[in-house]
């Protein structure tokens, strides 16, 4: 695909138009199916009648029992009256009803007579005449009375012949939607005899429907597989040649089969071998199609078969059983048995699985008798797998130059469809279905959680719009991967008595340690953990996905756990204890001291939380001990802080060399705007590059001491390494720039002697791989599809030879918090002495009036090797104010919730919570440039604190540090200090021009 072609989808897809049916080819449509359903049946019949209905009285409850018995959903609702008087007004003022059904003798009136004053109150409802007198249906129908009534059926003391008057209306109502829409199969029933078809039309549905219970078994996902009831093949019942032959060329694409009598009208009139000549115009058009022929005359036999059709004597005492021989073998509703061409079994396939494995050893000829007569393709529509069915179907065995290469077609198709219909779509994990390159399956029921769903939705999106492969050369995609849902992490906090204790325990190692001892997990999730680990070998990322993580209004981001294993031990049993073991300290991390104060800024409470795990193959490649990804990266929809020619809605990218702790975390990173990638900002100087560039870099050690404290609360195999490694791996050959100390100046490119600095311009300046455009792409796909701004975590591995694609992992989407206040606070040119602190890059919008507390870093006495020593005495001042319930306004200095405590105030959201505004400005030293990648970041935004930042060398930003440091302190150590006001700091803030500012306490403007 060249550049022009490319750029033509990307636009495509920029500006696609989300709908329903967009995301729907997973499913094939299954979901619209059977939209006009019966719900409501009116029943009118004299009392004589009504008795001969019920038997015991239980017409209701054996319709119900039979809908449950075959998995139908919605039995349907009988109201039965005796006069038809009643019934009238019943059905002018209640219009719920969808069908009536009347018998020969109602109380105050004939059935014809009924019908006619039903038809004269404007009353349009299909119409069954219910009968069980053969001589008053004659004389019905030598008076043409009968076409008063929609249909006709015969009461033969078998209460299912209401579902079959049912299921023959709902396939009426349904068959035109649903053959276009998945392409359901239709079975053309032609009968003239009422009695006839009366007994035979419960039967074909019975039979359809234990079909469709067998095939549910294979279903990919629960709801799959109750939906895939609803692709049974449709039922259309004809009376004459004309009506057959009318539906027939209408859905002849989709025609299963075909059963019919030999004798009915044609014409207005009786034609004996109208069957006949239906059959030979049908087998003319396609031969493939089976027909089954009825007949009372045994000579009829032999004209049948000349036709190609198959057939049954009507007055056979096996006709049910021979009538069901029929559909198993020609209709394809039991295993598909291979044969040779004597008609001698070969083999058999219950299932796509074991159709695969029979394809592979069955002789040649069975293969070539099959396919000659597309009966793969006919099994295959019978259960409902018509996308491959229909692709299948215009294959010839004349296209392929022998058996082999035409065995390995099915073969090859078979494989691409199961792959393809689980794509984009969280299945139930089976060993034999999933597959470890691309499956993404879950284990027990109750929900996924929040960054679960957004994984699904983004496998859904990727493989609906055909995302994946749109780059040459580059393959994007979801790591596959497992989920255990809520509810195993339900049966484990229940079973070992977990709750109250985790719920009253402030103590986080021993929250851990009592998650850990607990010996009690469900049987068949260990069954699954273990067949999980039995395919897949490679390291493992093991991360939270709770019930509110990724919220559309509270993140919950960086507040749980995820831990890195390298799955390497060769005794599988091992590497299951290190899952279990790694799984519980992510339900343990529910209960975190960090979690509990996350819960109290917000008006959730945490009994209510639930905790999913997701279990992914990890990004990356071994090299020597170290395993990691080329590089890993944020990328956000909406930049906090662009500058010209910049828009916030171009959005900002931050990557990293490695691991994405880096990002997440607050560590240096590259950043650039998707649109401007050559644009980067923070190199405008040698002096910026060299203390902004990253200078390590994280991996997952596989060789790291495993005998370390068991319950140790952080992730101790993904160590920090310096670059050295780095360009030792080979890693930092694009990604790397040389620093020549003689000539103060960076070039790209590692060839140079001198210090290496991690600037990603030869990537992102030769365009050695279109990672802007890619960006771009999901970035803009993301937020129409999610109706928000988004965040999206990735990690890529570039090729080590010309032969490998370009892997980018999709890791994670989740909305952005981003408050675009239609208000227009209004900020006057206040007079400077009042003022002590204004900004124009703050985040917020609105004024906060209940602050009454400062807490203040001393940038004079700062010490940056300190800086730990601070984070843990403002987490203290934090608490103690938290407590008292005083929102507070926090002044620092440096990047907060920085990873690398050199370049700011290494806190997590829980250590200043409580804080309502925040103000960020430089240290005395040099500047460091916000963070927009890290989950602080995200937890500041999604909370609206007002934030501010400051650039001392801008004049469109300042803070009066001088009012600071002549306040008397309430509280003091070291740096950090405590400061209370008897009147209020008030904030204005202005969300459409990101401008602030913060009063004195006790001053007005």
């Amino acid at each position: 695909m060249n550049d022009y072609s490319i750029n033509k989808e990307l636009e495509k897809l920029k500006n696609f138009d989300l709908s329903l049916h967009d995301l729907e080819d997973n499913l094939q449509g299954f979901q619209k199916l059977m939209k006009l359903r019966i719900r409501d049946i009116l029943l009118v019949s004299s009392l004589y009648d009504l008795y001969l209905f019920e038997e015991d009285g239980r017409l209701y409850e054996l319709v119900r029992e039979e809908y449950q018995g075959l998995s139908l959903s919605h039995s349907p609702e009988l109201t039965r009256v005796s006069r038809g008087k009643d019934a009238i007004e019943l059905a002018k003022n209640n219009r719920r009803f969808d069908l009536i059904i009347t018998t020969m003798h109602i109380e105050d009136m004939s059935a014809v007579e009924f019908a006619k004053k039903l038809r004269e109150a404007g009353i349009n409802l299909p119409l069954v005449l219910l009968t069980n007198d053969n001589k008053e249906l004659k004389a019905l129908l030598i008076h043409q009375s009968i076409n008063m009534f929609d249909k006709v059926f015969a009461w033969q003391g078998d209460f299912r012949i209401i579902i079959g008057i049912i299921k023959y209306f709902e396939d009426r109502l349904n068959i035109e939607h649903d053959t276009k829409t998945a392409g359901v199969q239709v079975i053309l029933y032609v009968e003239d005899n009422v009695q006839y078809y009366s007994s035979i039309l419960p039967i074909l549905y019975t039979d359809l429907f234990k079909q469709s219970q067998r095939l549910i078994s294979e279903g990919i996902s629960l709801s799959h597989k109750f939906l895939r009831m609803r692709a049974r093949p449709k039922i259309i019942l004809c009376s004459n040649y004309e009506e057959a032959w009318k539906y027939y060329k209408k859905y002849n694409d989709f025609i299963l089969g075909v059963i019919s009598d030999i004798d009915f009208p044609q014409n207005n009139k009786a034609n004996p071998k109208a069957g006949l000549l239906l059959a030979k115009n049908i087998k003319k058009d396609h031969y493939d199609i089976p027909v089954l022929l009825l007949s009372n005359l045994s000579e009829n036999k032999s004209a049948a078969e000349n036709t190609g059709a198959s057939f049954i004597l009507k007055d056979s005492p096996v006709l049910m059983n021979e009538l069901r021989e029929f559909m198993n073998e020609y209709f394809s509703f039991g295993d598909f048995v291979f044969r040779d061409k004597s008609g001698n079994e070969v083999g058999r396939a219950c299932d796509l699985k074991s159709l695969e494995e029979q394809l592979k050893i069955v002789p040649d000829e069975s293969i070539l008798y099959h396919s000659e007569r597309n009966h793969f393709s006919n099994w295959l529509k019978a259960r409902t797998e018509f996308w491959l069915a229909h692709q299948l179907r215009p294959r010839r065995v004349s296209d392929y130059p022998s058996v082999k290469e035409l065995r390995k077609d099915l073969i090859n198709s078979l494989r691409f469809y199961k792959n393809k219909r689980q794509r984009g779509f969280v299945t139930d994990f089976n060993k034999d279905s999933f597959d470890p390159m691309s499956s993404f399956a879950r284990i027990g029921g109750g929900s996924l959680g929040g960054k679960a769903r957004g994984l699904s939705f983004v496998n859904s999106l990727i493989t609906n719009y055909n995302i994946r492969n749109i780059f040459p050369g580059v393959n994007i995609f979801v790591p596959p991967g497992i989920v255990l849902s809520s509810q195993v992490f339900d049966f484990f906090i229940d079973k070992n008595n977990l709750k109250e204790f985790a719920l009253n325990s402030s103590d986080d190692r021993e929250i851990t340690k009592r998650f850990i001892e607990a010996s009690v997990f469900q049987e068949n999730v260990l069954s699954d953990l273990y067949n999980f680990l039995e395919l897949i070998d490679t390291p493992l990322a093991v991360r939270s996905s709770s019930l509110l993580e990724d919220s559309q209004y509270l993140p919950f981001a960086g507040v749980y756990q995820t831990y890195m294993l390298p799955n390497n031990q060769e005794n599988i049993f091992l590497r299951l204890d290190e899952l279990l073991r790694t799984i519980k300290k992510i339900y343990a991390s529910t209960f975190y001291a960090n979690s509990k104060a996350y819960f109290k800024a917000t008006s959730y409470r945490l009994e209510e939380e639930k905790m999913a795990v997701i279990i992914q193959k990890l990004v990356g490649k071994k090299y020597n001990n170290r395993f990691y990804p080329s590089f890993s990266g944020v990328a956000k929809s909406y930049n906090y802080y662009p500058l010209p020619p910049q828009l916030a809605k171009d959005g900002i990218a931050s990557v990293a060399l490695g691991l994405g702790k880096t990002v997440v975390d607050g560590g240096n990173c590259v950043r650039f705007c998707p649109k401007y990638p050559t644009d980067l900002i923070q190199f405008y100087s040698v002096k910026e590059a060299l203390n902004s560039s990253q200078k390590t870099f994280f991996a997952l050690n596989l060789q790291a001491d495993k005998s370390t404290d068991k319950y140790l609360l952080s992730d101790n195999l993904v160590c920090e390494y310096d670059l050295e490694d780095a360009e030792k791996d080979g890693t930092l050959n694009y990604l790397g720039a040389t620093y020549s100390v003689q000539d103060d100046i960076i070039t790209d490119g590692l060839s140079r002697k001198g210090p290496k600095v991690v600037t990603f311009g030869t990537l992102l300046k030769a365009k050695l791989i279109p990672l802007p455009e890619i960006l771009e792409l999901l970035l803009s796909i993301g937020t129409k599809a999610m109706g928000t701004p988004i965040e999206i975590e990735f990690a890529v591995n570039l090729p080590s030879t010309s032969n490998e694609p370009v892997e980018f992992g999709f890791l994670q989407l989740r909305p952005l918090v981003v408050n675009l206040e239609t208000v227009d606070l209004r900020i006057s040119s206040a007079n400077k002495k009042t003022i002590l602190c204004y900004s124009n890059r703050v985040l917020g919008n609105g004024v906060i009036e209940d602050i009454y507390d400062i807490v203040f870093i001393d940038y004079t006495k700062f010490n940056r090797k300190e800086s730990r020593t601070v984070a843990a005495q403002i987490s203290q001042l934090n608490e103690t104010l938290v407590s008292e319930n005083r929102p507070y306004l926090l002044v620092g200095v440096g990047r907060w919730g920085s990873l690398d405590p050199w370049l700011g105030i290494p806190v997590r959201w829980e250590n200043i919570s409580g804080a309502k505004a925040i103000v960020e400005t430089t240290f005395k030293d040099f500047s460091v440039t916000p963070s927009q990648g890290s989950h602080f970041f995200q937890n500041i935004t999604s909370f609206m604190v007002g934030y501010f930042t400051i650039e001392p060398e801008s004049s469109k930003s300042f803070i009066d540090w001088n009012f600071l440091l002549q306040q008397k302190a309430v509280w003091s150590s070291g740096c950090v200090n405590l400061l209370k006001f008897s009147s209020p700091v008030i904030i204005k803030m202005n969300g459409q021009n990101n401008s602030g500012i913060i009063l004195k306490p006790g001053l007005e403007e």
